[in-house]
């Protein structure tokens, strides 16, 4: 950031101590605390949906979470000359989540589900000529799931086609057709899973919002206290868009370790007990191979000129975990 998006700030009803720069942003020391001033490139109705969440968050009063600030004006976002836009919002100075600290991780599994608890509401937009109340529609995992299935029968079919195949290209050629075959059929039944929620939803009922990007670098610890930032994806979908996010993080790191996911789920539903089509929601996102597809997207949508020997780790590492994760799996069988 450069000295034309600090001078932003003057549009604000702050008054401006001194700036530092943070990760990606600029963090300002002022008379209200910390603040963070960072480029915002969403669209303006996600913001209106993100400050409508943060607002009652704070009502409900037993999360602290960062808080949007408007302009003198009213504004949710400032635009430079370049047309580049920031948005100026609050912080703490902590550390992220330690995913090492195995307490440290069934806390921040019980504030998901503190989280989960006061994010089922129906907000209310004041509605203008110039800006329309923004239309919430609920978020439809098996949509992009479709979508990754369709991207990994396009590589498959390169690969297959591909006469000069390098070692990662040869390894990946092997196990597309079972991974790929495990995906479209996971895929299915959760589509049908899918139908049965929606149908039986209420139209007048509140509307159920989850966080988006719940993962340890957005879960800020001071001392004992926990602060959620980045809420920018937060979006209309239910609780376990969430706890998938972060479980399936820890269990990667952990070598799908049955005894710490067991916990992790445990600590979760000491607060929040989930329902059985949450289970099985839960259990269709870990069972889709979304970290081969992950992997399968860079290396088809590169040059695949030169495979980059992280991306080649990241497939051994993979195929070395997946008896792991399947045992972890049955345990959680609907």
């Amino acid at each position: 950031m450069n000295d034309r998006a600090v001078a932003l700030l003057e549009q604000y009803e702050i008054e401006v101590l001194r700036t530092r720069k943070g990760r990606g942003a600029i963090l300002c020391d002022t008379q209200q605390g910390c603040l963070i001033f960072k480029e915002y490139t969403g669209r303006e109705e996600q913001l209106r949906l993100q400050e409508q969440v943060l607002k009652h968050l704070e009502a409900c009063g037993n999360i602290s979470a960062e808080r949007l600030l408007a302009t003198r004006e009213g504004a949710l976002s400032v635009t430079d000359r370049d047309g580049v836009r920031y948005i100026l919002k609050t912080w703490w100075e902590g550390r992220e989540c330690n995913i090492r600290d195995r307490e440290e991780c069934m806390e921040a599994m019980g504030l998901l589900a503190r989280l989960h608890g006061d994010l089922e509401f129906r907000p209310v937009f004041p509605e203008t000529e110039d800006e329309p109340a923004p239309k919430i529609e609920r978020y439809l995992p098996s949509r992009d799931y479709e979508k990754h299935n369709r991207e990994l029968k396009r590589a498959r079919k390169f690969l297959k086609q591909r006469s000069q195949k390098t070692w990662f290209e040869i390894r990946l050629a092997a196990v597309l057709d079972s991974f790929l075959e495990e995906a479209v059929k996971v895929s299915n039944e959760w589509k049908a899973l899918e139908e049965e929620t929606v149908a039986a939803q209420d139209a007048e009922a509140n509307v159920t919002f989850c966080h988006g990007d719940y993962q340890y670098h957005n879960i800020l610890r001071q001392d004992r206290d926990f602060f959620l930032v980045n809420f920018e994806k937060c979006q209309a979908d239910g609780p376990v868009r969430d706890l998938y996010h972060i479980l399936r993080k820890l269990l990667e790191k952990s070598e799908w370790d049955r005894s710490l996911g067991i916990g992790l789920l445990e600590s979760y539903e000491k607060v929040r007990p989930l329902t059985l089509t949450e289970k099985r929601d839960l259990y269709y996102r870990l069972s889709y191979p979304e970290k081969l597809w992950k992997i399968v997207n860079f290396y088809y949508n590169s040059g695949k000129a030169w495979i980059p020997e992280k991306n080649q780790e990241k497939l051994e590492h993979l195929l070395e975990q997946e008896t792991a994760r399947k045992r972890f799996l049955r345990i959680m069988e609907p």
